[in-house]
């Protein structure tokens, strides 16, 4: 991925946000599509804002379902106004807000039978983590591995995070791994 590119990216979920600020208009869709026409193409996104080294929103799609540029747009504009865990972002906030984009590869199942077994197949800082059990399901970006390094407590507030006991491993949930493509503001 070069470097306008990225920025492109990266402006476009700016502007998705600052559409919603202002009202009005400012993305160019069609002239994005013609200048990359993978934008076009089916794409998973997380955008997440930090304010301050702060998380501030942060919303995304495991899986592909709409194209990487609408993807972009709308989890841009979910994580500045519909993250249940805080206000919508204010005008004034968004300067001091930067933008981060995780770009998902395709979710793999992993297989395996025991915790050990487990441990062997996912690399701590390079795979993100999709746990499912039932009705429950959460997911963990790769980054999240700086905040809760070690295996065990990474999983306990996965398990937590999905609203199953901190030790909900023991019961075997579906585990999937993915990996990410980070694009961030400077």
């Amino acid at each position: 991925m070069n470097a306008y590119y990225e920025q492109i990216l990266l402006q476009t979920a700016r502007q998705a946000i600052e559409e919603e600020l202002l009202g009005k208009s400012l993305i160019d869709k069609p002239g994005l599509i013609k200048l990359f026409p993978q934008l076009d193409e089916p794409g998973a996104v997380f955008v997440t804002l930090n304010k301050n080294n702060q998380l501030r929103g942060c919303i995304g799609s495991i899986q592909p379902y709409r194209s990487l540029l609408d993807d972009i747009i709308g989890n841009a504009k979910s994580a500045a106004f519909h993250d249940p865990r805080f206000a919508p972002l204010t005008e004034k906030e968004l300067p001091e807000t930067t933008l981060e984009i995780s770009i998902l590869s395709n979710p793999e199942v992993v297989e395996y039978k025991t915790l050990k077994d487990l441990k062997k197949k996912l690399i701590p800082g390079t795979d993100g983590i999709i746990l499912s059990s039932g009705a429950y399901r959460a997911v963990f970006l790769p980054q999240v591995w700086e905040q809760l390094p070690g295996f065990d407590l990474f999983f306990e507030h996965l398990c937590k995070k999905a609203g199953l006991p901190g030790n909900c491993l023991n019961n075997h949930p579906h585990i999937e791994k993915f990996q990410v493509t980070i694009i961030e503001e400077s």
